[in-house]
């Protein structure tokens, strides 16, 4: 998984008003959540914006007044008419305590189906997944070469080590529809060469 800095300001005063203020001075409230305890801190808008507006996910090192610890983002609320990030909430990471994270999905090679005309559909751009800490890749990676048309890949296809999926097993992650260009016949004549 990849690994973000961040350094926010401890907050005196929790409240809406308090928030606003930090909003107008171009900062964003935010909550660590974690070991029994509660930490509320402010960060800058276009720092967290660099992390959450990004294809991947971050296990982010904080820097809270001096006290460093390590998070993830739990939750994220946002402004439904700009897209501003309002309030962040992050979860302290323990080693030994499996997380819910939903890790990007990356495809690799190129598809004998897509190559024959067929449309590559790709449902799931993330997956939820459970597992340690330690254990959290950067994204989960499907080789598509093999996919013709007709042929998908689904959630209990995937195999992850040390990861357990969370999405339904027959949900479909990537398929390779049939297009009007496709042609059956370049199909047919790739099974006779394997």
């Amino acid at each position: 998984m990849k690994v973000a800095q961040l350094s926010g300001s401890p907050r005196v005063n929790v409240g809406k008003k308090d928030a606003k203020a930090l909003r107008d001075a171009g900062q964003v409230p935010c909550v660590l959540y974690g070991q029994g305890t509660q930490t509320h801190f402010s960060v800058k808008d276009l720092a967290i914006e660099k992390l959450v507006f990004n294809p991947d996910v971050f296990k982010i090192e904080l820097d809270i007044d001096g006290k460093k610890t390590e998070a993830i983002i739990q939750e994220l609320q946002q402004d439904p008419i700009t897209d501003r990030v309002m309030h962040v909430d992050f979860l302290e990471l323990n080693a030994k305590k499996a997380v819910k994270v939903a890790l990007p999905v990356r495809l690799t090679g190129s598809s004998r189906g897509v190559m024959a005309g067929g449309k590559l559909m790709q449902v799931f751009r993330r997956l939820k997944v459970v597992g340690l800490p330690g254990d959290l890749p950067e994204a989960i990676t499907i080789d598509i070469s093999k996919l013709r048309i007709g042929q998908s890949v689904r959630v209990g296809d995937l195999e992850t080590e040390g990861l357990k999926l969370v999405d339904a097993k027959n949900a479909v992650v990537v398929a390779v529809k049939m297009a009007r260009g496709a042609s059956k016949a370049a199909e047919i004549d790739d099974e006779d060469e394997d």
